[in-house]
């Protein structure tokens, strides 16, 4: 089984196609949001690094993280700025927001939960980048296919990390509490279309 593999099965529900019928109705906002969540990666990922200092394995896996997660940030702002499409400011889908509300407020299970939501949301992005691939373009499919390897080992990486940080803890029901919330946000409608929003109205 390969990392995709791994990931779909991870997962507990595919993209729905209506949601990549919208993204190619919406492919300007497509790379647009994309752009912000590939900054938003590198942000929590330098986040992390700041708030669990002495944990090297975590730093050393956060710190190639948020070079990859800027690298492909450039990347998608100079297909931006080659197809004419303006960088304007757009308010974030509720997704992101929604995955963290049941995150646990008390140390370890705080660092454990944010590492299980990073996790889900690189095998997210992942899969949606799998998905649409073959619907694009020649140059945006290469593009995001380009993505599939980093983003899938970002997805094991904080995986692992949180397992790791559990210790003796099975949080096999805190990763199944979030996958559960997770389906339930991309099954879902929402009223404006993102990269990792519902189907649409």
């Amino acid at each position: 089984m390969n990392s995709l593999e791994r990931i779909q099965q991870f997962l507990h529900c595919a993209t729905p196609d209506a949601w990549v019928k919208s993204a190619l109705q919406y492919q300007d906002l497509l790379l647009l949001d994309h752009a912000n969540c590939e900054k938003k990666a590198a942000s929590t990922a330098i986040t992390l690094m700041y708030r669990y200092v002495g944990d090297f394995d975590m730093m050393h896996k956060m710190s190639r993280l948020a070079r990859e997660e800027l690298r492909h940030y450039e990347q998608v702002m100079q297909i931006m700025q080659a197809r004419g499409i303006a960088y304007e400011q757009i308010t974030p889908c509720r997704y992101a927001s929604e995955l963290r509300k049941p995150v646990r407020t008390h140390e370890p299970a705080r660092f454990v939960d944010t590492l299980i939501v990073g996790a889900i949301i690189e095998a997210r992005s992942c899969e949606r980048f799998a998905k649409l691939a073959p619907h694009l373009d020649d140059e945006l499919k290469g593009f995001y296919l380009s993505l599939l390897k980093s983003e899938a080992r970002h997805y094991e990486d904080y995986l692992d990390l949180a397992r790791k940080a559990a210790g003796d803890e099975d949080i096999s029901e805190r990763i199944k509490l979030f996958l559960e919330l997770e389906k339930t946000l991309i099954e879902s409608v929402d009223s404006e279309f993102r990269f990792h929003s519902g189907i649409m109205e």
